[in-house]
This record gives structure tokens, C-alpha cells and sequence, in this order.
């Protein structure tokens, strides 16, 4: 069976089993964060003005504000980095595939991206302000043209744009720390309505009017995207998802240095406060991610891993996951469904947890029964159908 990203169809290298695994990780991860912005008063406006900061629990040590404290700590920027390393694998894995039958690269994958992004754009339209696939679509056409350049030219594009966004990293950070401190956000009352009482249409023309502030996500980290996305084709190349020795001796490396060095500074990040959000999210998460590919695949060398064939399915069907653990969210929380944030609204964190570890088995038995019968996920079918290349039409008689 053919390998794929998030976003590949039409790879014909050996699956890697890690991969799958990683990738489903990732997807259900990014809910872990995702949750808290659909089960927040404003939801998507929130995440602009302050309203979905944690609370702090050496302020108030309760059961409930440790629990969401370090639920968040776990997620927060972590599997998004993995999942765009990931991205990156899929990509390299494309070009080899493209090598290996003589195609030239980056030969049809424009037309990938493009399809990408218009999928981004959907679901950003239509389901969540915060998606990830057009900024994904944008970087991988640059990142797909400097794949075919030599190691020279990749490391340096590598390290310059993570410096780059380490120093606008740092830049934000210090400004934070200078500036006066504004109190805790509240969220916008008329986003507040929005998202509780008002309609479907009306909730499209939000977003649609303000898509540029909604946008500023992947325009601030474009140099961590890029940076990410070659890191992730430098993993592959360097076999670090392979079943080889040198593999699982990679992936020790990467669960000690990723591990030691990233959670105890993001421990201390997360403990300094909101001054200290963006270098935690932003500058200190991709290192814990590293470590988690680590971890992941340093487990699945040694043990049989319970639910590890569970992961794999929702990596499998990564895109249609993806999209519908926000299509469910949304149904589920904002008043155009079940209305569960306004319900609940005050009622403490364990609903929220309790929200994504339904979604993510919802997710796990519907990607799990899915492929019993059909080889890819209903988006990615899509996607094959859409962009598998047509038969040249012969002369009419």
C-alpha cells in the first residue's frame, strides 16, 4: 500500500508503520490543544484577545487546575511541531518516489499544494479559524523545490529559518516582559454570542471578515514551518523512522535530548506565565516534539504497545480525522449544535478532557471500521480522485 502525508496521495515507497503511528499521535494531539478553543467563551476570537490562557496551579493547586494545567503543558505546540515534521517526511518520501521512476520534481506537485490550500480554505471557511492546512499548502511549495537541492543548500535554508524565528521568537518574548501587564483576557462579549446563539452564516461571515487576524498564525511561524519541514526530510533521509539499528539509535538520541532539554524548560516557560506563551508554544515546543518521535518510536521498538494499531488508523486517515474532529467539536460545542460551551460554561476542565477523549474514540472506531473496507480515508479518496493524473485523449476520428 502506498505511503502518505497528511496531504500525499500518490506515494509508492514502503509504508513506514512508525509513521502511521506518529501521524495519528499528532492528529489526536492537536485536538488536545484545539478543544480548549471550542469549549472557550468567543472560541476562535478568543485566541486573540487572551481569553484561553490556563489557569495556574501553583496560584491555586485544586485537582481541576492541575490536571488542566498539565493536560495543556502536554499538548500545547507540541504535536502541531510533530505534525508538521511530519509533513516534511511525506514530502521527502514523495521526492524519492518521484526519483526512483524517473519522474521531474517537483513535476505535478504544484497542483498538489494548490489542492491543499483550496482544502485549507474550505475548512477554514466553513468549520475552524485556526486550520492548518493552508499555511502547510505554502511552505511545502517552497520546501518542495529546495528538496531537490543539495544537503548544503537545505541545512543552510534549514538553520537560518529557525534562527530567524528564534530571534522574532525572542523579539515578542521581550517585548511581553516590557510591556505592562494587562490583566487576564475576557473574551469579546459579541464573539461570546456569536458562537452560542448565532447562526451558522453568520459565524462563515466572521471568520470570513476577519480572515487576516486569523490568519496571523502561520505567517508569524512561516520560518519555524520551513525549518520543520526540513527537519522532518533530514529525519527521513538519516533513517530515523526506519527498523534499522541505526534507526532506533536515532530515535534514543532524539528522546533524550528532546525529552531532557524540552520539558523542563517548557515546564519552566508555562510557570512563568503568559509573558512567556510564545516561547513556549513557539520557540520550546519543537524540541519536546522531537522528543516525543522518540519516545514513540523508542516504545514501539521494545514493547507491544497496547492501542498502537488504533493510532495507526487515525494516521492513516490523517486529513479526514483531522477535519472531523473540528467538524465534531464544532457541532458539539457552539449553539449552531448541542450549544455545550454556553451549557456548561463555568462548570471547570474535566468536561473538555472528557470532550476529546470522546472525540478522539469517535475518531479511532470510525478510522478503524473505515479501512476494514476502503484502502484510504473519504477526504483522501478525494484527493487521489482529484489529482491522479487522466489518460491523454487521443485525435478524434
Amino acid at each position: 500500500m502506498a505511503h502518505t502525508a497528511l496531504v500525499a496521495p500518490g506515494v509508492t515507497s514502503t509504508r513506514l508503520p512508525l509513521l502511521d503511528v506518529l501521524r495519528g499521535a499528532a492528529i489526536l494531539g492537536t485536538l488536545m490543544t484545539n478543544v480548549w478553543i471550542f469549549a472557550s467563551p468567543g472560541s476562535e476570537r478568543a485566541v486573540l484577545n487572551g481569553g484561553l490562557h490556563a489557569p495556574d496551579p501553583l496560584a491555586d493547586p485544586s485537582a481541576a487546575n492541575i490536571a488542566e494545567s498539565v493536560f495543556r503543558f502536554l499538548a500545547d505546540g507540541k504535536f502541531l511541531s510533530l505534525l508538521t515534521i511530519l509533513f516534511g517526511v511525506g514530502l521527502a518520501i514523495q521526492y524519492d518516489s518521484a526519483a526512483r521512476r524517473g519522474e521531474p520534481w517537483p513535476g505535478r506537485y504544484p497542483r498538489r499544494a494548490a489542492f491543499l490550500f483550496l482544502e485549507g480554505t474550505v475548512h477554514f471557511v466553513l468549520v475552524f479559524a485556526w486550520d492548518v492546512l493552508m499555511g502547510y499548502a505554502v511552505t511545502a511549495l517552497l520546501v518542495a523545490r529546495l528538496t531537490a537541492r543539495s544537503e548544503k543548500v537545505r541545512r543552510a535554508v534549514m538553520w537560518t529559518a529557525g534562527g530567524l524565528h528564534l530571534a522574532l521568537v525572542g523579539l515578542v518574548t521581550l517585548g511581553d516582559l516590557a510591556a505592562a501587564d494587562p490583566g487576564p483576557g475576557t473574551p469579546d462579549p459579541a464573539a461570546v454570542r456569536l458562537y452560542a446563539h448565532g447562526g451558522y452564516l453568520d459565524q462563515i461571515s466572521f471568520r470570513l471578515d476577519n480572515a487576516l487576524a486569523l490568519r496571523v498564525e502561520p505567517v508569524f511561524t512561516f520560518g519555524l514551518l520551513v525549518f520543520l519541514f526540513l527537519l522532518g526530510g533530514r529525519l527521513y533521509r538519516a533513517g530515523a523512522f526506519g527498523a534499522s539499528a541505526r534507526g532506533r539509535r536515532i530515535r534514543v538520541r532524539m528522546a533524550a535530548w528532546g525529552l531532557g532539554l524540552g520539558l523542563p524548560l517548557g515546564a519552566a516557560a508555562a510557570l512563568g506565565g503568559p509573558d512567556f506563551f510564545v516561547l513556549g508554544r513557539y520557540g520550546i515546543a519543537p524540541l519536546v516534539a522531537v522528543g516525543y518521535i522518540g519516545l514513540i518510536g523508542c516504545a514501539l521498538d521494545r514493547f507491544r504497545v497496547p492501542g498502537a494499531g488504533a493510532l495507526g488508523s487515525v494516521g492513516r486517515t490523517a486529513l479526514s480525522c483531522y477535519v472531523g474532529q473540528n467538524l465534531l467539536c464544532m457541532l458539539l460545542c457552539y449553539g449552531i449544535g448541542l450549544g455545550l460551551t454556553d451549557r456548561l460554561a463555568g462548570s471547570g476542565p474535566w468536561w473538555v478532557m472528557g470532550l476529546w477523549a470522546g472525540v478522539g474514540l469517535v475518531l479511532v472506531t470510525a478510522s478503524r471500521l473505515w479501512l476494514r473496507r476502503f484502502e484510504r480515508g473519504p477526504l483522501e479518496a478525494v484527493q487521489h480522485w482529484a489529482l491522479r493524473p487522466r489518460p491523454a485523449r487521443g485525435p478524434r476520428p
